[in-house]
């Protein structure tokens, strides 16, 4: 997940986003889901995710592991888990854990009657109903408030879609994702705070 990557900041957005609610939607999952992370044209790690039920009640879980290296000498590992529940199409909740270079993070997210409560290392706060996680595998939930898995917090972004099957995000961050007719995540690039490009690759 890009935002998961940033080098220097706790993700690569950040912030509160102005999007109508997302209400139940149809999720289009597959069974696995294995990208190749390059930065800079470098391969730097993997991106992997599995789904476990059916329909619009689906758990996806997510591994990713990344080492930036400058010569043969690692200079940053990346490490992020995460367990992300939907029901009847809507969020329910997530749990992860991140550790990126040993600054560690967690969050623990519960979707309710009075909006999402997110429980994360930087503190508590409430997002607003509707709001879901950005790991950008749903383009569904791109018609509403979007926070951060990594670090918890809300996002200070806007989406819109570029065409057929690419959506374009953009504020704080600059990200393109790429999907198929039934909606299944394809690509991704993006532009990190440092200035480099980050690339996902379906393998």
């Amino acid at each position: 997940m890009l935002q998961a990557f940033a080098l220097s900041r706790r993700a690569v957005i950040a912030g509160g986003l102005l999007l109508p609610m997302i209400s139940g939607v149809a999720l289009a999952a597959p069974r696995s889901l294995t990208f190749a992370v390059f930065r800079n044209g470098a391969k730097v790690g993997e991106h992997r995710m599995s789904f476990s039920g059916d329909g619009d009640d689906i758990t996806a879980t997510t591994q990713v592991a990344m080492t930036v290296k400058l010569g043969p000498v690692p200079v940053y590992r990346y490490r992020h888990n995460a367990t992300e529940r939907w029901a009847a199409g809507r969020f329910a909740s997530l749990e992860t854990t991140t550790d990126g270079n040993g600054k560690k993070q967690r969050v623990s997210a519960r979707a309710g009657a009075g909006g999402v409560a997110i429980d994360a290392s930087a503190g508590k706060l409430t997002a607003p109903a509707g709001a879901a996680p950005l790991t950008h595998w749903n383009p569904k939930v791109f018609a509403g408030p979007l926070f951060n898995p990594q670090d918890g917090k809300l996002l200070k972004v806007r989406a819109s879609k570029v065409g057929a099957n690419q959506w374009a995000i953009r504020g704080d961050t600059e990200i393109d994702n790429v999907y198929d007719d039934a909606g299944q995540w394809l690509s991704l690039k993006g532009k990190l705070e440092d200035g480099s490009r980050i690339e996902y690759r379906r393998l």
